[in-house]
């Protein structure tokens, strides 16, 4: 009888199955199926001599094997689960006739038909019955070729050699590196030892890195993990593969929250080392994938965000110093130019104003609707995120990279394209936040349009300002001067002649609205923190002032206004976030701390607040304190650590009065002032008169018109 085994690369048709299966019988051949379908997908009661879910067996092998296999093609993901599977292969070496069901099944009837040369490798049903048909009809010719065929091809057999012992080699590697080997302390320093022994070829030591890293990782030993591969870097000559190992080094670490800056700074520098060497050679490509690794090793979120120092704010010319060396990064950061200046304010019509950003509108507001409503403005509101052409460019950094670096002209082009019209519209582009929209902005000559880039502080701590060609930006607002000064020191180009005319204004905001009576005989013991859904706002250190009231006098306690951090942000978030709950859980129950969490009503939540903190390490402006201390609160502002002690920071921003050095300064200015009720009232009286006619709105609007309009 013929053996006939048919192959489905997808689900068969039951109907066309069903009727395949009678023709196959009533040829006189018995049928086995084996393929990538569910086991219910096949009824029981067709007459098949076999049934072998392959999608089942492969479940069986676990998730790291169905994980490997799914990043194959089709085809080769059903042979690489035909393979593995005994059964299958047991009836493909008995088989007289190898069917295909579907395109997707021909490469592996085509792998079978190598091991067993005896049999018939057909693609579809007809096919296949006429070979059952032929060997019914000859069947000594038949008995004849499969003796002269038993063996399987030599270079199937070789093939099937090889593949088993890297099988067997690479099983006997996995489980003599296996997360539970590295949790014994023999096991990581046995391991940490071969991946740095002498004579291994570098690529056959990055590969033994990189698992033993990963398995150090998933048993506990994260330092390990990070070590082994930086162990594997440094005795690694390829400086392409040297470069890549350093950086996965430095991003495990940073996974663990921790940072080891030299080994940070070592893994950008190769970075920019290869840079420079594919630079060199026209390769345009390569080049910003290596500059794109260096930045987003020199300004991970964990280093400058989720940390209450960074590497930056205290030596930005020391931290910048390598990329200003590099002269792939040089290129890229290049001034391009422009064909003319920037056209004057036109007189006899309205100026055309383009207002535009990446998602955060959070400051534009009180700006569009003064514009909106003002007789000499025509305004347009451009959100590049909304924007189905816009967003993909506008994501494209490392493309962004490559352009500047003469490659991907059809990036140009199309940038090129997309923006023309809102350049040919406009007078003047107001871009706010100098992130990605400043950067696409300035990757076209504008002509005659009038760029305005305004830099909040967020920007200043990423890749994004190296990224735009400054020479195309006519002027920079900042919120402040430690924000100007800082940026100036990453940026030398501010300082030369044809730099970005600087503007500092302050954030537009409508502080009529906050002030409103206080509610309640406990206000003037309330201390309100608006804000601390990130580690910058060190919400901690504003603990640490309750801590020393309330050893004075237990009426005081903290409001929190605002969500909580994100700790899905990183490791480092994720750190301080747990000493912030454990601080939280010894004062939360006593009613010592209240958290309000996200409010739509500001106004309404800081009418409860007598004192406004702002305990951050870094800000731009703080929007949040100055509209407590218009609402009437006490302001007590920290010296922002990240500025403190340079020519402008917080002590110059505000009324020196209001500014502390220490936990225990501000405990003290706020146990003087809130002594009495009169004390309270007048302090709190003069600090809103301040805010209101130096901040509100009505008062900064002005300087808006004067940059925008030239009045």
């Amino acid at each position: 009888m013929t053996r006939v085994l048919l192959i489905a690369g997808t689900p068969p048709q039951p109907a066309v199955l069903q009727a395949s299966l009678e023709k196959f019988r009533a040829a006189g051949a018995t049928v086995e199926l084996a393929g990538l379908f569910a086991p219910d997908d096949i009824a029981p009661d067709l007459g098949l001599a076999g049934v072998r879910s392959l999608t089942e067996a492969a479940a069986e092998r676990g998730r790291p094997f169905v994980k490997r296999a799914a990043q194959l093609s089709a085809p080769r993901r059903t042979w690489a689960w035909a393979e593995r599977d005994r059964q299958v292969r047991g009836w493909g070496r008995r088989a007289h006739v190898l069917v295909a069901l579907d395109a997707t099944a021909v490469y592996t009837v085509w792998r079978l038909a190598r091991w067993n040369r005896r049999a018939h490798a057909v693609f579809g049903v007809a096919p296949a019955l006429r070979a059952v048909e032929e060997r019914r009809e000859r069947p000594v010719r038949h008995a004849l070729r499969d003796v002269s065929r038993a063996v399987p091809s030599p270079v199937a057999a070789a093939r099937s050699t090889r593949q088993a012992a890297r099988r067997v080699a690479g099983g006997a590697l996995r489980r003599a590196s296996s997360p539970a080997v590295m949790r014994t302390a023999l096991g990581a320093r046995s391991w940490r030892g071969v991946v740095a022994a002498p004579g291994v070829p570098d690529r056959l030591r990055a590969e033994l890195a990189r698992r033993v890293s990963l398995s150090m990782a998933e048993g506990g030993r994260r330092a390990g993990a990070t070590m082994v591969l930086h162990d594997a870097a440094r005795r690694t000559a390829g400086r392409v593969l040297r470069a890549e190992l350093l950086a996965e080094a430095a991003r495990a670490d940073l996974a663990r929250g921790h940072d080891d800056a030299a080994l940070r700074r070592s893994a950008y520098e190769e970075a920019l080392t290869v840079a420079d060497h594919r630079y060199a050679r026209g390769d345009a490509t390569g080049a910003a994938a290596s500059l794109s690794s260096a930045l987003t090793l020199a300004f991970p979120r964990a280093v400058h965000f989720d940390a209450l120092t960074s590497p930056l704010a205290t030596d930005p010319a020391g931290y910048l110093a390598p990329f200003r060396a590099s002269t792939a990064f040089r290129a890229m950061t290049a001034p391009r130019g422009r064909t003319s200046p920037a056209a004057p304010v036109p007189a006899g019509r309205p100026l055309r104003l383009l207002v535009t950003t990446y998602s955060n509108t959070n400051f534009l507001h009180p700006i569009r609707e003064r514009y909106a409503d003002h007789p000499g403005v025509e305004i347009r509101f451009l959100d590049m995120k909304d924007d189905e052409t816009l967003r993909p460019l506008a994501r494209g950094a490392q493309r962004m990279m490559e352009y500047r670096l003469g490659g991907r002209p059809a990036f140009g082009d199309q940038a090129e394209e997309v923006l023309r019209p809102h350049l040919d519209w406009a007078d003047t582009v107001f871009v706010d936040w100098c992130t990605n929209a400043a950067a696409l902005f300035t990757l076209v000559d504008p002509g005659t349009t009038r760029i305005v880039v305004r830099l909040h502080s967020y920007e200043a701590f990423t890749l994004w300002p190296h990224l735009v060609d400054l020479d195309r930006v006519d002027d920079l607002v900042f919120v402040g001067d430690h924000l100007r000064d800082l940026v100036a020191d990453c940026l030398p180009r501010l300082r030369e002649p044809g730099a970005p005319a600087p503007h500092v204004i302050a954030n537009a905001m409508d502080l009529g609205r906050f002030r409103r009576e206080k509610s309640g005989g406990d206000a003037r013991f309330t201390l309100g923190l608006i804000g601390a859904g990130v580690v910058a706002k060190d919400p901690r250190w504003a603990l640490e002032v309750l801590r020393l009231l309330r050893e004075h006098d237990e009426r005081y306690r903290l409001v929190v206004i605002g969500g909580g951090l994100d700790r899905k942000a990183s490791a480092a978030a994720r750190a301080y976030d747990d000493l912030l709950q454990r601080d939280l859980a010894g004062l939360e129950p006593t009613g010592a701390v209240r958290l309000l969490g996200r409010t739509e009503d500001v106004p309404a939540a800081l009418t409860g607040v007598g004192v406004i903190l702002s305990s951050s390490v870094r800000e731009s402006f703080h929007c949040g304190l100055v509209e407590g201390a218009a609402s009437g609160a006490l302001p007590v502002v920290r010296d922002w650590p990240f500025f403190a002690g340079k020519e402008h920071g917080a002590r110059t921003l505000f009324p020196a009065d209001w500014v502390v050095g220490s936990p225990r300064e501000a405990a003290d200015r706020v146990l003087a002032l809130t002594a009495t009720e009169e004390k309270w009232r007048e302090a709190t009286a003069d600090a809103a008169e301040h805010a209101l006619t130096t901040w509100d709105w009505s008062v900064i609007s002005p300087e808006f018109d004067r940059l925008l309009l030239g009045d």
